[in-house]
């Protein structure tokens, strides 16, 4: 099994990026994670269909920081068709542990050992769910 904290991935937890609120977002969701209590608040600023600012604050483990931190940099400037096949293959990678042939996750490829925790895979798919929670929101608008 991959190193679970990777100097990735403690390197996002420490100075996680894009950490904050935005004023006046298009669009913001929270996510929650009962199983441990990590907290999430995304915001989203979008310009007709591309996403062009976002951020987060909350509270959680070294693996929901990260994760947000990591999505905050993969989704900047993408288009709402764009961020749902990240949206995909971030989960399926989650999950099996395998990179996807769809997307360069770059940093987020930190986490595949999650994978193998399914407790963990839930506090590194939040942010990815209160995305997708984001984007729903949005369409609804």
């Amino acid at each position: 099994m991959p190193d679970l904290y990777s100097d990735i991935l403690l390197d996002h937890y420490r100075l996680p990026r894009y950490r904050g609120r935005l004023t006046d977002p298009t669009v913001s969701a929270e996510g929650l994670n009962p199983l441990c209590g990590d907290e999430l608040v995304l915001d989203l600023r979008f310009d007709g269909d591309r996403l062009v600012e976002i951020s987060f604050d909350g509270k959680g483990c070294a693996i929901s920081t990260a994760s947000a931190s990591m999505l905050t940099e993969a989704v900047q400037g993408k288009t709402m068709a764009e961020l749902e096949v990240w949206i995909a293959a971030v989960r399926d990678f989650l999950r099996d542990g395998e990179p996807p042939t769809t997307v360069d996750l770059g940093d987020i490829e930190a986490l595949a050992g999650v994978s193998k925790l399914p407790v963990r895979v839930k506090c590194a798919s939040l942010p990815w769910t209160t995305l997708e929670t984001c984007l729903a929101d949005y369409r609804a608008k």
